[in-house]
């Protein structure tokens, strides 16, 4: 546990602090990219595919450059297209290797890399969206880390104070109802708290609406980020994607639940613009 906390402590003041800094510059496009990089880099070694460079060094251009090309190609709506064109030429390739292998990339294999790389590498450029939505973005996406971290931590310890009943012990045999509650409770308080904070600090105001459904939603799917890529890990028969963070794991062993909530956080924003339903805004 030491560890772990040490482990923390040191990511968010040497890297977390500075991207949020910094994210309306380079820097967090390039943190992003490397993130995504090496996210790919542990889940193809995990599938045991990483030595199929056929396959791997294409992932890792398209990991590297997506998260710009959402941060520096102005129109929505070519950047959309672009990610699909390249989704689709990735989907037409990924066949090609299965039909041409002879039988040593099979289809399930091409299939689950697909689905699972564009999942990581949309969750990661999701981050960006979400930092560059609007006016309120800057204040908007550091509720993804807090919301995937805040359930993180509460559901730990609720479900270490009053955890009696399991939630789904054949996949992950040490989390409770009782904490996952925890998790939701204190991942909305937290919201809340920081939009005070904001509130005081900045003088913007993000509308509690907003932040209690976003709270809950956020909390949920962040459960089941974990939880998917604990599926993951135990089809595979491994226990860590990685050792990068120690007392932690690997980079999608800290980000699991950072992910889905990144693409959580994408929708809410999205289906916000669509709608004209403004949740932030300037007091003054």
């Amino acid at each position: 546990m030491l560890k772990r906390i040490i482990t923390s402590v040191v990511a968010a003041v040497c890297l977390l602090v500075p991207a949020i800094i910094f994210s309306h510059t380079v820097v967090l496009p390039i943190a992003i990219a490397i993130c995504a990089a090496i996210s790919i880099f542990e889940m193809l070694k995990c599938m045991g595919v990483h030595k199929k460079y056929i396959v791997s060094v294409p992932l890792y251009l398209i990991a590297v450059a997506a998260p710009f090309a959402v941060r520096y190609i102005e129109s929505g709506a070519v950047t959309a297209s672009v990610c699909f064109v390249v989704a689709i030429a990735y989907l037409i390739f990924t066949f090609a290797c299965v039909i041409w292998s002879h039988g040593k990339y099979t289809f399930a294999d091409g299939m689950s890399v697909f689905c699972i790389c564009g999942y990581i590498i949309a969750a990661f450029c999701s981050i960006i969206y979400v930092r560059d939505f609007d006016d309120g973005g800057g204040f908007i996406f550091i509720l993804i880390f807090l919301g995937a971290w805040m359930t993180d931590i509460f559901a730990y310890f609720t479900g270490k104070l009053f955890g009696k009943h399991k939630l789904i012990p054949d996949v992950s045999p040490k989390k409770t109802i009782e904490g996952s509650i925890g998790g939701i409770v204190f991942c909305t308080i937290s919201f809340v708290l920081y939009a005070l904070v904001i509130d005081a600090v900045f003088d913007m105001y993000i509308r509690l609406t907003f932040l209690i459904v976003s709270g809950v939603l956020v909390s949920i799917v962040s459960q089941i980020g974990d939880l998917i890529m604990s599926v993951i890990k135990r089809h595979y028969g491994i226990k860590d994607y990685g050792k990068i963070f120690p007392g932690h794991g690997g980079m999608l062993d800290r980000f699991d639940s950072v992910l889905i909530v990144s693409l959580c956080m994408f929708a809410i924003c999205l289906v916000a613009k669509l709608l004209g339903y403004d949740f932030i805004s300037a007091l003054t």
